[in-house]
């Protein structure tokens, strides 16, 4: 099994990496969406919340290490032939899908930190997570609490749109260009072929 990338496709660990989180990341928009439109006081809606925190924060640290394998491996070449503005875009693309997928969490992390509630984030009811400092040119706890939840949401549909984008990229590749980008992300055949031809 082709583990690391090559220049031609993705290893088993990134394609790992990246459905796990593309699973994870649509569990969490569908939950988040679902779970403002409950009573904020009944006790299944405290476990939700608890637990989209919980995979709120893998996510935040799958993306940390997803980050450090992408800088210790190389990343597949783009088609030949590709458009400069494409491959403008593409790479445009990619780091704003990573920097939503830092800043994300960490707003809803600033956000349970400044509410006046006081609330304790548990990991998968194990692990305690400390609050962070909230800035106080935010205002008080609960005009901190207010702005960060909008922009919370302003940054899930931002991430949203961007996946959005992605796919439609992929699909564009796969059935109009004909090429293996997104062959490469289900399959490390591409990856073990191009490490084939140059061995």
């Amino acid at each position: 099994m082709q583990f690391r990338n090559t220049q031609g496709g993705y290893g088993s660990v990134a394609i790992a990496f990246h459905w796990t989180m593309a699973v994870l990341i649509a569990g969490l928009f569908v939950a988040g969406k679902y779970m403002t439109g409950l009573d904020p006081m009944a006790p299944d809606t405290f476990a939700l919340y608890q637990w989209h925190k919980s995979f709120g924060f893998l996510v935040l640290a799958l993306a940390v290490v997803r980050l450090a394998w992408r800088f210790a491996n190389p990343s597949p070449r783009l088609p030949d032939g590709m458009p400069t503005v494409e491959r403008i875009a593409a790479h445009l693309g990619h780091a704003g899908l990573y920097a939503l997928l830092l800043a994300l969490p960490l707003s809803g992390w600033l956000m349970v930190s400044a509410s006046p509630w006081g609330i304790p984030t548990v990991l998968f009811d194990v692990l305690p997570v400390p609050h962070l400092p909230v800035p106080g040119a935010l205002g008080g706890k609960a005009e901190a609490e207010a702005l960060l939840k909008e922009l919370h949401e302003i940054l899930g549909f931002a991430l949203l749109a961007l996946v959005v984008l992605h796919v439609a990229a992929a699909l564009k590749h796969h059935f109009i260009n004909r090429d293996t980008v997104l062959r490469r992300m289900v399959s490390t055949s591409p990856a073990s072929a191009a490490k084939n031809r140059t061995s």
